[in-house]
């Protein structure tokens, strides 16, 4: 196979394929050794090569010029239609921002929400905190001793108390000596 090269000086020379020129990346092309062997170098140095492939063909301009070699050709580029693909990114769009607005309105209602109820427990708290102070200012002993006489009761002398194992009891049981309270609820009855 013959190329034609033009030089610097624009003259038309040629040049040989298979004579050690560089193919694409660097390689150089294989050749048949004198010897009639397998050339050792480049990517076809365990192929068997023909005399013919060695040969070198010198192009004379009075012959025929060489034949251009057909190539397949790219497929023609497909023009797509541009409105429904501006459609869908249009509608994609769209629904992204209606999207992040629904979801901030949401996380506005939820604040919201969550300062009302903070506030209720908050309330709630402090409701709490002054019932608890209640509660400790009726268990005080002074206070359960004023209940206690404002029912009637009276103070009671030593208890006695039942050992469980043997049953014995411990201390002599005496029953309350007292008078009722003036305010107490059972002496105005009576």
């Amino acid at each position: 196979m013959n190329v034609e090269k033009r030089d610097r000086s624009g003259q038309i020379g040629q040049r040989s394929a298979r004579v050690g020129a560089p193919r694409s990346g660097g390689r150089t092309a294989a050749r048949r050794t004198s010897s009639g062997g397998y050339a050792t170098q480049g990517s076809a140095a365990l192929q068997e090569q023909s005399p013919i492939q060695d040969s070198v063909r010198v192009w004379d301009s009075s012959q025929e010029a060489p034949q251009p070699q057909l190539r397949v050709a790219p497929p023609a580029p497909v023009a797509v239609p541009r409105a429904p693909f501006i459609a869908v990114i249009l509608v994609v769009v769209v629904g992204g921002v209606l999207g992040v607005l629904l979801v901030n309105t949401k996380i506005n209602e939820n604040a919201i929400r969550i300062g009302t109820l903070q506030q209720q427990q908050s309330n709630l708290d402090i409701q709490e905190q002054q019932l608890k102070k209640e509660i400790a200012q009726y268990e005080a002993p002074n206070n359960l001793a004023a209940q206690a006489r404002k029912l009637g009761l009276v103070e009671s002398g030593p208890p006695a108390f039942i050992r469980l194992p043997d049953g014995r009891v411990i201390g002599v049981p005496q029953p309350a000596s007292g008078e009722p309270a003036i305010t107490s609820q059972q002496g105005a009855g009576e």
